[in-house]
């Protein structure tokens, strides 16, 4: 079968970047696209020699002398999975220093070695992150549309004629953003996730982690997936795999760390009262998601207990795409404060917000927007929109600066 290549939103930003930033790194998952993104860029529009270092040969050239390997490199270079031998980093950051020429270094990780403190002060001043998650629905659909920009503006998608019920989203969310799991027939997919989860642990955790921890991993993982777009509760899953709250925190940060989860902090007016609240983690594919619930595409659209959580972990993960997409990159928050809970809160660098509420229902109720009114008339300057997620047909008005908006307005730009 011929892949279909999808044009990747983030591609611009890469190209931006080798302009005038030394070493530009694009990390993600594996099988996200970052090679495939990579590889464009260096044959179509920033001419460069790519290495990969899951090649066993040119992997243990660089682990026997990085120093010598980074010496012997000529003109820009691609080097991918650069996880693979961290100390190459440091043999960069002496070579880019003595050589400040920009776009002399574009790096792939699918683990984040910014996590490591050493590597991280290597990058500073030198290195500009481009993160690549798993196939937005704008980028499958080919729509230049970012409804986080357009909220923060206080626009929204005008959709009609949407399909109507669990329809609107079950086949979307069962098939995900991963572009090979994409091409494979429903049936195929869970032995794909296995082999991938595995792979993972096998190769990316245990780059940046004691082989013990990987090992526990995939069960974490699992029992993260009925937790996803809930509060984060580090001691109730301690209890549940019977290990320390700590230990079970730094394991989800490993699980972020390759780019299976991401953790979204609570928003509050204050700025210094968001760290002291329960994060919530969404897993990075609603694909991924199905696969570790045991879910397919009918019991997405039948399972009451499915459905919710997995539209909302793939709402969440969509507009955190778009929100890469912004050029001042906006932070996306989750909101409870008493009886009021929200979603999703999107904050830019100016203090603008805009919030969204995700509904598996055709049908939308006064109960389903009063915290996002209640917010609103908290901070009327600040506040440009709030939406509603639904099932239902088209776009609709809910009063000063609210709107009920189908799921395909995340895809879809409208009149």
């Amino acid at each position: 079968m011929t892949i279909h290549l999808i044009e990747r939103r983030a591609t611009a930003s890469v190209i931006e970047a080798l302009k005038d930033t030394r070493v530009v790194l694009v990390l993600g998952a594996r099988q996200v696209g970052k090679s495939t993104l990579c590889s464009e860029i260096a044959r179509e529009h920033h001419l460069a020699t790519t290495y990969t270092l899951d090649d066993l040969a040119t992997r243990n050239a660089a682990l026997n002398d990085p120093t010598g390997f980074v010496a012997g490199l000529s003109g820009p270079v691609v080097i991918d999975e650069i996880q693979r031998v961290p100390d190459l980093v440091l043999a960069i950051k002496d070579a880019v220093d003595r050589d400040t020429t920009p776009g002399r270094f574009l790096l792939t990780g699918s683990a984040n070695l910014l996590s490591n403190r050493h590597v991280r002060d290597s990058l500073a001043g030198r290195a500009q992150t481009v993160r690549l998650w798993p196939l937005a629905q704008a980028e499958i659909h080919g729509a230049e549309i970012n409804v986080v920009q357009m909220l923060l503006d206080g626009r929204i998608p005008h959709i009609v004629d949407a399909p109507v019920g669990r329809d609107a989203f079950a086949s979307v969310v069962a098939e995900g953003g991963y572009p090979e799991v994409r091409t494979r027939p429903p049936g195929r997919r869970p032995a794909w996730f296995r082999d991938y989860v595995q792979a993972i642990v096998e190769r990316d955790m245990r780059d940046i982690a004691s082989a013990q921890k990987a090992h526990e991993i995939p069960g974490l993982l699992r029992l993260l997936a009925p937790q996803a777009a809930n509060l984060l509760d580090y001691r109730k899953m301690a209890q549940q795999l019977d290990l320390d709250p700590k230990t079970v925190k730094a394991y989800v940060k490993l699980l972020e760390d390759v780019f299976l989860v991401c953790s979204v902090r609570a928003w509050r007016p204050g700025i210094g009262r968001r760290e002291v609240h329960k994060p919530k983690p969404y897993i990075v594919d609603s694909a991924l998601m199905a696969f570790l619930l045991g879910a397919d595409e009918r019991r997405i659209r039948e399972d009451d207990q499915i459905t919710g959580k997995v539209l909302e972990n793939f709402c969440g993960m969509e507009l955190l795409k778009h929100a890469e997409w912004c050029e001042d990159r906006p932070e996306l928050y989750h909101y409870r404060d008493g009886r009021d809970e929200i979603d999703v809160v999107i904050e830019d660098r100016g203090g603008d917000l805009a919030c969204v509420e995700v509904k598996s229902t055709a049908s939308v109720t006064t109960k389903d927007y009063r915290a996002m009114a209640n917010l609103r008339d908290s901070r009327p300057k600040q506040f440009k929109a709030g939406v509603v997620l639904y099932t239902g047909a088209q776009t609709i008005p809910l009063g000063d600066r609210l709107w009920a908006v189908p799921i395909s307005g995340l895809w879809t730009p409208g009149g």
